[in-house]
């Protein structure tokens, strides 16, 4: 009996405490007091592992107690059926060194994220579905969603506040009031997290409007509020909406994101941290989107569609806010430090910020070409017409399309329904490029007859916002010649889920035609860089076998951040996989200390 006694009471001074979280009247309550959440996104697929908990301290010692993320669906079920969490996927340790770091938790597990993330997280096969309506009461959506949300339960729900974990409060869908307004469907993920054993606070996130909080919420779940400024006017027309709701910002704009062919970003650091003050004055609770950004490694960035068209969003995901890309504390986190301080609680005191990670230069890298692209494109699968990507069963990164000219064409090509980025190529030179966002998708072409043509189509993201989500997929529609489709096409499979083969030193490398080119370097100590893309013109780059995302010389991005786990002391491997290369360009790569951002000088 006494070992069974003893048993017990280790048992419970091991278990975490539970405690209750609920909104109640205009408070949120944690165990029964008013808690006030000052929080911060970062997600964690964007951020090495290595570096999660050093992010966690720097949010810390800013004044924030709550850590916010989204769960990707697509990064966790890439397959039908086959769930990843494994890595930097292992969004359940995230979650348990957050509180480690003593940080709370606030989880938007989708099934939508939107963040600038490919088709808004969702996963390429549901576009496999014929005429799946995404965010609706699809029934074959809400099927898949409900199967994903309950296998994301499987790993979260034990760490929720009501189990001893630290997750406060989990969203429901996000944002919905700027997509649509169907109560069934919204019902529907509601239903399907409860299912999943989420038992703490629900909540809705959307702008500050009647439309979208009437589209996006729900009567009996705590709806908050996302907005870049004003926070008093946010919050009189979320109480106008639904009175006597607490005040809480879901996501509060200190930067913003970039998009290719744009300036980068910047915000004003005094005009935001007066609206930090605002909030801190109403004790109301916040999240900074994004407190630190990071990085969109691979192919995983999304896209918006403008008013003038297609603009995917770039690698880096630094965000101009408070914590920059490789992790350093910018002038915004000082001033919004600043401000948290003068509001803290008699006799509580911030922890001093981390010191800083090494950030070290690298020397230039004398860059080979290993091979021409067109040498390894392997066996291609056979149609009358393309295929889009998805029909190919193809997630990311480029496809080839093949076809010989059983006629000749003397004027032009028209791409019906082109997406991304094509280059188009006959005999082997390459004569251009069309774009998705062209009006029209047309392309100038004199090739005679027997001409090999060929188009190289980029995935440069799909659309992670607005309505174009239903409908959304990647790769290249019928091509007319004089108002005929051309047929009889090869498409080969360029996914690129690990870096390209390389194998002797190609002999020669053709202008503008691609080619995959590869350098070694020696280092004696390790540490953050980036590697300077100016010298190139439109690629990809992986370094020991990580996949750092794309660069483009249009700009605002320049450089790709290399973080320092990524790295390792004696020899390192760079590949790169240039689309456009410049016979007079320096084949060359250095890594320098800072990142670089400016848009392309045209001339």
């Amino acid at each position: 009996m006494s070992l069974l006694l003893l048993a017990g009471a280790v048992l419970a001074i091991s278990s975490p405490p539970k405690h209750t979280f609920r909104a109640e009247g205009s408070q949120l309550l944690l165990d029964g007091k008013p808690f006030q959440i000052r929080c911060g996104e970062m997600h964690y697929p964007r951020v090495p592992r290595e570096y999660w908990r050093d992010r966690f301290k720097k949010m810390r010692a800013m004044g924030l107690n709550t850590v916010c993320t989204y769960a990707f669906w697509n990064l966790h079920e890439p397959k039908p059926n086959q769930y990843d969490f494994s890595g930097n996927n292992d969004i359940a340790e995230f979650v348990r060194e957050a509180q480690q770091e003593g940080l709370w938790v606030l989880l938007r597990p989708g099934p939508y994220s939107c963040a600038e993330w490919e088709w808004g997280g969702f996963p390429y096969w549901l576009a496999r579905i014929p005429n799946i309506k995404v965010r609706t009461s699809d029934p074959r959506f809400v099927k898949a969603a409900t199967d994903y949300l309950h296998h994301l339960g499987e790993q979260l729900a034990p760490l929720q506040v009501t189990h001893g974990g630290p997750i406060l409060m989990v969203q429901v869908e996000n944002e919905y009031g700027s997509f649509g307004s169907d109560m069934t469907y919204k019902r529907s993920i509601e239903k399907a997290l409860k299912d999943a054993g989420f038992d703490t606070q629900l909540y809705t996130a959307d702008g500050p409007s009647d439309s979208m909080l009437a589209g996006g919420t729900l009567p009996d779940v705590l709806p908050v509020a996302n907005f870049g400024g004003d926070p008093a006017g946010a919050f009189k027309e979320l109480e106008k909406f639904r009175p006597g709701t607490p005040k809480m910002c879901g996501e509060f704009y200190p930067g913003w994101f970039d998009s290719w062919g744009k300036p980068h970003a910047h915000t004003s650091t005094e005009a935001l941290a007066k609206d930090i003050e605002t909030m801190e004055d109403e004790k109301a609770s916040y999240s900074l989107y994004m407190v630190h950004g990071g990085t969109t490694f691979g192919f995983m960035n999304g896209a918006n569609w403008y008013d003038n068209g297609y603009w995917p969003q770039t690698t880096s995901y630094d965000y101009s806010t408070t914590i920059d890309e490789a992790g350093r504390p910018t002038d915004k986190f000082y001033a919004f430090r600043k401000v948290v301080q003068a509001h803290l609680a008699p006799g509580e005191i911030l922890p001093d910020p981390p010191p800083a990670q090494p950030v070290i230069s690298i020397p230039p890298i004398d860059m080979k070409p290993t091979e021409a692209l067109f040498d390894i494109i392997g066996k291609p699968v056979k149609s009358e017409q393309p295929k889009s990507f998805e029909d190919l069963d193809q997630a990311y990164g480029f496809v080839l399309y093949r076809t010989y000219l059983k006629e000749p064409i003397k004027g032009s090509i028209e791409f019906q329904d082109l997406r991304d980025r094509a280059q188009i190529f006959v005999d082997g030179g390459a004569v251009g490029t069309a774009y998705r966002g062209d009006k029209p998708q047309k392309f100038d072409l004199d090739a005679p007859e027997g001409s090999r043509l060929d188009i190289l189509v980029e995935n440069m993201g799909r659309i992670n916002y607005g309505p174009r989500l239903i409908g959304e997929h990647a790769g290249l529609g019928p091509v007319l010649a004089d108002g005929k489709p051309i047929s009889g096409w090869e498409m080969y499979k360029l996914p690129f889920d690990e870096a390209p083969a390389q194998t002797a030193p190609a002999h020669t490398i053709m202008p503008g035609v691609p080619a995959v080119f590869k350098g070694t370097f020696n280092l004696s100590e390790t540490g953050d860089t980036f590697l300077d893309t100016r010298a190139w013109t439109k690629g990809v780059a992986w370094i020991n076998g990580h996949n750092l995302g794309r660069f483009w010389s249009e700009g605002p991005q320049q450089t790709l951040y290399v973080p320092g786990p990524w790295l390792k002391k004696g020899e390192n491997e760079l590949i790169v996989l240039e689309l456009e290369p410049k016979r007079k360009r320096t084949r060359s790569i250095a890594g320098l200390t800072d990142s670089v951002f400016g848009l392309q000088q045209k001339k």
